[in-house]
């Protein structure tokens, strides 16, 4: 129905109500038919959902059926150690979504509305949720508006309706009936939930709540958005099941060699026995391959990075989208609040006869003209600061009392000594505001208003004290000035005031004429001071910058040159402008374009998948409904925390400062984490090589197996886990910030990744069959144990060696990660268990096994290592130079 053509009267007894408002009854009645005043949320996975997803993964079901494999088997033990790793590994993941979901339920009752309604024939305060058609709700400057509604009494009342309609501009509403069928932004006798008063009062009939909103029906746009796997998920997912079929292979061909010289040698061994020991071996070695941790490593380094964000005021709603920031190549950022103050400041002022940069901050010094000036900003003015040391009502009046307030003239006490007698408020049409008041012994109208509306309107100038007659010199002056600042996209404001007689007590519209003009303050919200450098670190590390906003093309591309988003050559655009272009037009066009104004939610969409046809990962910004689809759609949505819930479901992260230099910030981290999750890689990797190079090679030349089952299980399954998350909190490499986006297309071992692997994996591989070849010349028994301690300490001392592929362990230094050298006195201590009595048995260590033999295989890890760090030293100098 469209309630905007009815009278008020007609509206109330559509939703059948009266002033009084309703009873506890019928609104009882009402929630029971139409539910609550809220939003629908997509069904949050159960606990239980989220724990079976952890097994969904290509090598977890590699390991499940090697459990399985060994529990037929009869090795219970290492059944038992794989189960209860790959259980650790859900339980952390299913607890990482579970905060990041509370932290967002938190951030919700945080900003959840309250109404004031009238029930019962009495006005009181309600949550928002508990809102039904039919309420009488009032409304007040600073109040945010919980549901949609028809306006029954209205004064002057101003709304700004951004988070809808991404338009910056306050909208007059008014009580009176509209004939004709308009758009939704031309209803102004409507008022719409989520969006914010301003200026005014007013009471209004809720006409529709919860999903049945105009918010609610944006919302639904939602469904139709994308939501992507990030690059590491997808890098992940495609490895995972590559590794699995190799590792398959792998170990079907290490059993078919085996159970052929089984098959074909000794008559008198015990065939089954022999073969279940070679298929006892062969999911060993499937096992050993791979990197059981991985998931559950991965998780743990990601929920690291969530934290170090936290700090840095953004809050991780989807772990991996850590990783993705990290990678972000493109950040599509809104202006105001995010790259701005979000705070209209007065940066600049004109009065007629002088020439001066800024007013002196003692009013003893001010001239008669500068006086009146700041005495007409605050008096003809309604915003005002509660108890609180809130700001209440329209940005530009609240800049106009902070500009007296700073500069020694407290605005309170100007309005408590000139008292207001009567008024005209504000609108739209004439552009104007005048108040009556007794200013020095004399009855004055002081008007404020546009520039060229005040213009028109006045006869005189004030020009050092004097009233002179606004002659074309004087009025080409006023214009000259108003343009240089228009051409600063600064916001102008001109105030004037006309003489009465001492008993005038009411304004009319025809007073405002023949006014004197006393000068001109213009102001602008200003970039924040670290985005100067925000700006910088984002170019140095190849990031492209490009501002998406509601503000008009002039004042847009001012703050983008202003702040150096925008290069030499770079061009804004508008988006009835974006709407002209062609698809391969925007794509000619796209990387030149850093600025884009007066933009509809489409244009934003439309703006990111451009972003994205080019494999470019892209970060989106926004606070409103109308961004929730581009929030969805990009690769990492950024909610305001001053957003809508639905901004913030839709998104990824959330800014609860909505700074931008925050998003810098959380990109480092991002990046760090990246760093981290492929030290951590490397290092499993690296372990996981040597094993099997040694296994390869006792197989090739039939030598009997250098590991045991179980002791490839502890190594894998114990060892790793630690070292590998003390990885994961290292600091970030020094060039950070200097290096371009890695390409969507990079897979995870590139760069200095798999060099390292190979060259780590080697050097523990040679030293393991070194100290297996030496250890056989003793026996078979001793061969194991020595294979076996250097495997396990070669892998736990690389750890240093894994801290960074870009310096060595003396550049990074030694005590800097106590994390590390944690972890690797831990897993010595679980190798120096395996030695003891009753143990080492399970483990095959021979009691013959002594100082001499772990000094051999010790010497040889250490070794493995000192090649490791040697090796680097010489690829770092080759590639400096």
């Amino acid at each position: 129905m469209n309630y905007y053509q009815l009278e008020k009267e007609d509206v109330l007894k559509q939703l059948d109500v009266d002033q009084s408002g309703l009873s506890s009854a019928e609104v009882k009645a009402r929630q029971e038919r139409d539910g609550f005043n809220e939003l629908e949320e997509e069904e949050k996975r159960s606990t239980l959902g989220l724990f079976l997803d952890s097994f969904k993964d290509a090598m977890v079901i590699i390991l499940l059926v090697a459990a399985v494999v060994q529990f037929l088997l009869g090795e219970y033990i290492e059944t038992i150690v794989i189960v209860v790793v790959l259980i650790m590994n859900a339980v952390i993941s299913v607890v990482q979504t579970k905060k990041a979901e509370s932290s967002l339920d938190a951030l919700k009752q945080m900003s959840a509305p309250a109404a004031k309604v009238i029930r019962d024939g009495e006005k009181q305060t309600i949550p928002a949720r508990e809102l039904v058609r039919g309420d009488i709700v009032f409304l007040e400057a600073g109040d945010y508006i919980p549901a949609d509604g028809r306006v029954i009494e209205s004064g002057s009342l101003q709304v700004n309706e951004g988070m809808l309609t991404g338009e910056s501009e306050v909208v007059d509403k008014t009580d009176a009936v509209i004939t004709d069928e308009v758009a939704l932004g031309d209803r102004v006798n409507l008022v719409f939930s989520s969006a914010l008063v301003t200026n005014g009062r007013a009471t209004y009939v809720v006409t529709e709540t919860g999903t049945k909103t105009e918010i609610g029906k944006i919302a639904n746009l939602l469904n139709t958005a994308e939501q992507k796997l990030t690059p590491l998920q997808q890098k992940l997912d495609a490895f995972s099941k590559k590794l699995g079929i190799w590792i398959l292979i792998l170990s079907v061909g290490i059993f078919a060699i085996q159970a052929a010289r089984i098959w074909f040698g000794d008559e008198s061994v015990d065939l089954t026995t022999e073969l279940l020991q070679a298929l006892m071996f062969a999911v060993a070695v499937a096992v050993a391959a791979i990197p059981e941790a991985l998931q559950s490593i991965v998780t743990i380094v990601l929920s690291v990075g969530t934290n170090k964000m936290a700090k840095q005021h953004a809050i991780i709603r989807k772990l991996p989208a850590v990783e993705t920031l990290g990678s972000t190549s493109v950040i599509c950022t809104d202006k105001t609040g995010t790259l701005t103050q979000n705070k209209m400041t007065v940066v600049d002022y004109f009065v007629p006869g002088q020439d001066k940069q800024n007013i002196d901050h003692d009013p003893s010094t001010w001239s008669n003209s500068e006086s009146l000036l700041v005495k007409i900003a605050v008096l003809c003015n309604d915003s005002y600061i509660d108890a609180s040391g809130a700001e209440v009502g329209d940005p530009t009046e609240v800049a106009l009392i902070n500009f007296s307030n700073k500069n020694g003239q407290p605005y309170q006490s100007v309005r408590d000594t000139y008292v207001r007698l009567n008024e005209i408020p504000f609108d739209s049409d004439r552009k104007l505001m005048s108040t009556l008041h007794d200013l020095d012994g004399e009855r004055m109208m002081l008007t404020k208003g546009g520039p060229d509306v005040m213009f028109s309107r006045a006869k005189s100038i004030l020009v050092n004290g004097k009233e002179l007659p606004l002659d074309q010199t004087w009025r080409d002056q006023l214009i000259e000035q108003n343009e240089a600042f228009s051409k600063k996209a600064l916001r102008v404001l001109a105030f004037g005031y006309k003489k009465f007689p001492s008993e005038k007590q009411q304004l009319s519209f025809d007073d405002e004429h023949d006014l004197v003009l006393v000068g001109l303050l213009a102001m602008i919200d200003p970039p924040r001071e670290a985005v100067y450098s925000a700006i910088e670190e984002t170019r140095a590390a190849g990031i492209k910058t490009v501002m998406i906003t509601g503000d008009h093309k002039t004042t847009a591309e001012a703050i983008g040159r202003d702040i150096g988003l925008m290069d030499e050559g770079d061009i804004a655009v508008t988006g009835q402008e974006l709407d002209a272009m062609s698809e391969a037009e925007l794509n000619e066009k796209l990387e030149s374009i850093s600025v884009y104004a007066r933009v509809s939610p489409e244009n934003k969409i439309r703006i990111v998948k451009a972003w994205q046809a080019k494999n470019q990962i892209s970060a989106m910004t926004g606070d409103g409904v109308n961004d929730a689809p581009a929030l969805k759609q990009a690769d990492i949505g950024i909610a305001m925390g001053s957003g809508t819930d639905v901004s913030k479901d839709a998104s990824a992260m959330i800014l609860t400062d909505d700074n931008f230099v925050s998003i810098v910030k959380a990109v480092e981290v991002g990046r760090t984490v990246f760093d981290n999750i492929k030290k951590a890689i490397a290092y499993l990797f690296s372990g996981n090589l040597g094993a099997i190079i040694a296994i390869l090679f006792a197989v090739a030349l039939g030598l009997p197996n250098p590991f045991t089952a179980l002791q490839l299980l502890f190594i894998n399954l114990v060892n790793d886990s630690l070292p590998a998350i003390a990885l994961g909190m290292e600091k970030s490499e020094p060039d950070v910030m200097n290096r371009k986006p890695r390409s969507i297309d990079e897979g995870i071992f590139a760069g200095d990744t798999l060099r390292s692997v190979i060259t780590r994996g080697s050097f523990i591989g040679i030293a393991v069959i070194i100290s297996h070849l030496v250890g056989l010349e003793t026996s078979v028994e001793m061969g194991v144990a020595m294979a076996f301690t250097t495997l396990i300490l070669s892998r736990t001392l690389q750890t240093f060696a894994a801290r960074s592929n870009q310096q060595t362990i003396f550049g990074v230094g030694i005590m800097t990660n106590k994390y590390v050298l944690a972890a690797v006195i831990f897993c010595l201590g679980l190798y120096g268990l395996t030695v003891l009595p009753g143990l080492r048995e399970i483990f095959a260590i021979p009691a013959e096994f002594g100082l001499a033999e772990w000094g051999i295989a010790s010497g040889l890890a250490v070794g493995a290592v000192l090649l490791m760090e040697i090796s680097k030293a010489i690829f770092i100098k080759i590639i400096k130079r």
